[in-house]
This record gives C-alpha cells, sequence and structure tokens, in this order.
C-alpha cells in the first residue's frame, strides 16, 4: 500500500462514494488507488463544475463533497466553486496534487502556492507528507467541512508523496460523535419576558435551520406561538410556502412587498440566519428592532444588529426547548395577513400575465407540473429573482439558490450533483443564457453519467439582472448584450433532447412530455423581460401612494 492507496482508504471509511474532477500528472497516483477503490471517480470537463457539483451534493446532503485537481491552473479552477461552497456554508473536501517535495522551494513548472491561494475561501488547508499523519488529515479535513459553519477544507498531496509506500500505518480515525448544547433556563426564561412585551414578532430564517434539519422545530414554534415567517433565499421551503405563516422570501435587491412586515414589526427571531444571506443594513436600517439570534455561531458585529439576547448552540435543540417551554399565542394576532395576501397575489399577477413568454410565468408553469418534493436548481440571473419571490417550495432543500457569491455556471453542474443524491426524483435546473454557457460544458459530463432532468435556458441574449440594475440605477444600459447562441444545436451535439419555444402553448408539451419520460432534456425559451420594469412600476406606485 502506497500513501495515496491510504488515503483514498481513509476516504471510503468517510463515507465518501464519489469524487469528481479533472485527471492530471502529478495526482496520477492517486487515480490508480481511486480505480481499485469503490469510490467512484467521475471526471469533468472543467475543475470548475467539479467544484459545484461537490457544493451541491454538500448543500442537499450536509456531508462532505469531494473534488479532485491537479497542481497549478487544476487548482486554481476550483477556486469559483469552492468560494460559492464557502460563502454559502456548503461542506466540500477539495483534494489537489502538488509538486515533488525537492522543487517546492524554487520556482518551478505550474507550482503555485495552493494553500495560499485557497486561504480565504476554505476553513483549513493540510499538506500529507508523510504517511504517519494521513489518518488525521483526512478525519480533520471532514470533520471541520462538516461542522457547524460548514465549509471549505483542503487537502494537498505532493506528488512524490503520493507513491511513498507504507509499511506501518495508523488506521483511519473512528466516528467523531458530536454533542447538543443545551438551552439554559435562564435564556427560557429571557425569551419568555422579550415575547410577552412583543405585540408583533417575526421569525427570519436562514440556511442554518436547513443544515441541522430543524424546520420541523421551527414550524412548531411558529405555530404554538403564532410568529409569521420569513425565510432568506438559501431557507426557502423551510416552512412550506402554502403554510398560513409563511410570508414568503426577503434578499431581492429592491424594496418590495415582504418588507412591509420589517416595517410593522417589533422583534426579529433570527434563527439559523447568517448575515451574508441578506445584511441587516437592508431590514434594520435605523436600528429600531429588537433582535434575539439563535444559531450553532455567534453572529457578524453589525451596527445594525445588536441583538437584545444571542442563543448560541445546537438550533433544533434549542427549538425543541423553547416548544416545549412556551405557548404565548403573542398579541397581535394575524396582523401579517394583509401583508401575506398582497404578497400572493402580486405572485399570481405576474405568474398569469401570458400576452408575452416571461420568467414568473415559466417558472409558475414549473411549479404546477413538477411534485412538491422535486428539486430545482436556479442559476445566477434576472430568473433568480422570480425564482427567489415567486416559485413556492414546500420541502426543505428542494430549491438551491447561490446566494453568498452568486456564482454563475452553478445550476448545470448541480443538476449532475442532484442526480447523485436523488436519482428518484424530478429535477430541473433554471438558467439564462448567459449563466448557461460558463459550464456549458459539464452537458457531456450529465449524459455520461446517465443524469436525469430537466434543463430550462431563459433566452434573451443578454445579462438581463445587470441590465435589470442598471436601469433601477436610472442608468441606460451598457455592455450587457452579446450574440445569440442555439442552445438546441449544442444540446443536440451532446446527444441530447432539445426543443424551443416561444409560448406557453409549447412551453406546457414540451416540460410535460420530459418531465414524464424523466429523461436529460433542454428547454430553450425565448423570453422578454418587460415583466421586471412592470413589477418595479407596480412597487413604486403602491410605497410611494
Amino acid at each position: 500500500m502506497n500513501i495515496s492507496e491510504l488515503l483514498v482508504r481513509c476516504l471510503e471509511d468517510e463515507g465518501v462514494e464519489f469524487i469528481f474532477g479533472v485527471p492530471g500528472e502529478e495526482n496520477e497516483q492517486l487515480l490508480l488507488a481511486l480505480d481499485k477503490s469503490d469510490i467512484q471517480f467521475i471526471p469533468t470537463r472543467h475543475e470548475q463544475g467539479a467544484a459545484f457539483i461537490a457544493n451541491v451534493i454538500g448543500r442537499l446532503t450536509q456531508k462532505a463533497g469531494v473534488c479532485l485537481s491537479t497542481l497549478g491552473p487544476g487548482a486554481t479552477n476550483l477556486v469559483t466553486g469552492l468560494a460559492d461552497a464557502h460563502l454559502d456554508g456548503a461542506p466540500v473536501v477539495a483534494i489537489t496534487a502538488q509538486g515533488s517535495m525537492d522543487r517546492l522551494h524554487h520556482e518551478s513548472h505550474q507550482l503555485l502556492d495552493i494553500k495560499k491561494i485557497f486561504e480565504p475561501i476554505s476553513k483549513w488547508s493540510g499538506t500529507i507528507y508523510n504517511s504517519s499523519i494521513v489518518s488525521e488529515i483526512v478525519k480533520k479535513a471532514v470533520s471541520l467541512a462538516e461542522e457547524e459553519k460548514p465549509g471549505v477544507t483542503h487537502i494537498e498531496i505532493p506528488e512524490d508523496i503520493a507513491s511513498i509506500e507504507v509499511s506501518n500505518y495508523n488506521s483511519c480515525l473512528p466516528e467523531i460523535e458530536s454533542g447538543l448544547n443545551a438551552l439554559s433556563q435562564e435564556a427560557v426564561e429571557t425569551i419568555r419576558d422579550i415575547l410577552s412585551r412583543a405585540k408583533r414578532p417575526i421569525i427570519l430564517a436562514g440556511n442554518g435551520v436547513i443544515r441541522d434539519g430543524s424546520f420541523k422545530q421551527l414550524v412548531k414554534f411558529a405555530e404554538k406561538n403564532n410568529i409569521p415567517v420569513v425565510n432568506t433565499f438559501m431557507a426557502k421551503g423551510v416552512i412550506p410556502a402554502d403554510h398560513k405563516l409563511s410570508i414568503g422570501t426577503v434578499g431581492l435587491g429592491f424594496r418590495d412587498y415582504v418588507m412591509e412586515v420589517f416595517d410593522n414589526t417589533d422583534l426579529v427571531i433570527t434563527i439559523g440566519y447568517d448575515i451574508i444571506e441578506y445584511e441587516p443594513t437592508n431590514w434594520n436600517a435605523e436600528r429600531k428592532l429588537d433582535i434575539i439570534h439563535i444559531n450553532h455561531n455567534y453572529p457578524e458585529i453589525y451596527d445594525e444588529y445588536s441583538a437584545k439576547l444571542q442563543v448560541i448552540g445546537n438550533t433544533r435543540g434549542i427549538l425543541q426547548a423553547l416548544v416545549g417551554e412556551l405557548n404565548l399565542k403573542v398579541k397581535g394576532k394575524d396582523w401579517f395577513e394583509p401583508i401575506r395576501k398582497r404578497i400572493h397575489d402580486s405572485i399570481q399577477q405576474y405568474g398569469k400575465k401570458k400576452d408575452a413568454i416571461n420568467v414568473p410565468g415559466v417558472i409558475q408553469m414549473v411549479r404546477d407540473l413538477l411534485p412538491r418534493d422535486s428539486i430545482v436548481l436556479s442559476d445566477v440571473g434576472s430568473h433568480k429573482m422570480w425564482i427567489a419571490r415567486n416559485f413556492p417550495v414546500y420541502e426543505p432543500n428542494s430549491c438551491i439558490i447561490s446566494n453568498g457569491l452568486a456564482s454563475m455556471g452553478i445550476a448545470i453542474p448541480g443538476l449532475i450533483g442532484a442526480n447523485v443524491v436523488y436519482p428518484d426524483k424530478k429535477i430541473v435546473a433554471m438558467m439564462g443564457d448567459g449563466g448557461a454557457l460558463m459550464n456549458f460544458q459539464e452537458l457531456e459530463t450529465a449524459k455520461r453519467t446517465g443524469c436525469k432532468g430537466v434543463i430550462v435556458v431563459f433566452k434573451d441574449d443578454e445579462y438581463g439582472l445587470i441590465k435589470w440594475k442598471q436601469k433601477l440605477n436610472n442608468e441606460s444600459p451598457t455592455g450587457t448584450k452579446f450574440g445569440s447562441t442555439d442552445f438546441i444545436k449544442l444540446a443536440e451535439s451532446f446527444g441530447i433532447d432539445a426543443c424551443s419555444v416561444s409560448s406557453y402553448d409549447e412551453l406546457h408539451k414540451c416540460l410535460s412530455i420530459n418531465l414524464e419520460n424523466n429523461k436529460l432534456t433542454l428547454v430553450e425559451v425565448k423570453i422578454t423581460n418587460e415583466v421586471n420594469d412592470e413589477l418595479i412600476a407596480d412597487l413604486n406606485t403602491y410605497f410611494n401612494a
């Protein structure tokens, strides 16, 4: 056994089943070890695609996804996908090759300080330089990646070290049991006191609720105390969208109806909320709101986020305790109902605009055709705003949106990751024609690995979100137009069925057939964007009345 084989054995012991990446000369020994392993190595067409796949697997499972690259350009190609995982709190272990130890001290071919490059986008990085530390390195990398707040860890293995034979080695370390933090009685009494004085409390739920699986406890806590719930982009589905206490999603780059709950509340209970999801400067600019912070971690320091109480520990355990201890049925019952109705009516209004095919109309049709537990992946663009705002989600972690880094190009690799985790669920990846081409090459990976699902490409031949933002700033759009692409021919070149639609009737037929057949299909939707301006005009009319 050599060190590469030992590394693979330890990864097996950690439950790793798939590794995605691109082969190189310097990771040859590791690839040979994987070839003899139960772990399936799946080559991708770009390292960024591999990182995004691992990223989405981490988001969906809360277990570390694993990606692999060679040194130099292979490692730097991982950066965007890893940075996205870092900011979105997705557990990922990145394994990179490195040059031989005897050339690390001077300039050499393809030699970069990968650990230093990864430092701002990872929780920890370790180099394997002898056999005695392999089991510790692997255990630490996986444990830290999955530990709250999850993120990226990095294992580097120099080329010459990878092939060293191991005579005596430590067996791979046993699984680490995680503990639960109890909620003190003092904290319960403080929360009871603050809540008893609040007239219009709300819950702001973040992605941490999904990560630790505390969504059922959150719903029970909200129901028992009649507190409405607002969720961030990354927490869609923590409470079903059709639940009477579900208000909607916060996080858009303009003032929407959902912000009225923040105008009218006197207490915000943040649960699993990370400031990176939506900065408190957007909802507490005047610093007048009382805040209770419930999370695994202490919050970032912000003037606008000075919590009256911070309850730090296992969120699920904290909520379970609160459900048992609190039953206040706070004052101001159903004060939020007119706001909730206004949000719902607006969503329905834009979904019904059938004069020209547009994003909100398309996503409403997708929602109508999908089972409640389907997986939807959103790339980044103007469609992301509409998916966050208008797409009802009923199950936690069933709508994956890149939010911390907000990186274009995640959706097609994400579809591959979703197929790994949920091979039997209906999966739809939606993207603009700008983001689609950033990782379109991974369609070959999706086809080769037998992925299922429908890829929807919104085609308007421009970077629509940037144009929308420029118009919001009263600027003339500039630098947003690009040439037209024939996505049908592109998809067919990969052996993938495709259709192009320009009406809702054509779209319904195409989606119905392909979702029923559950095969990999691309649907090109030619859209108009007037609805973006209409929404802003309606909001301005309402808020300025």
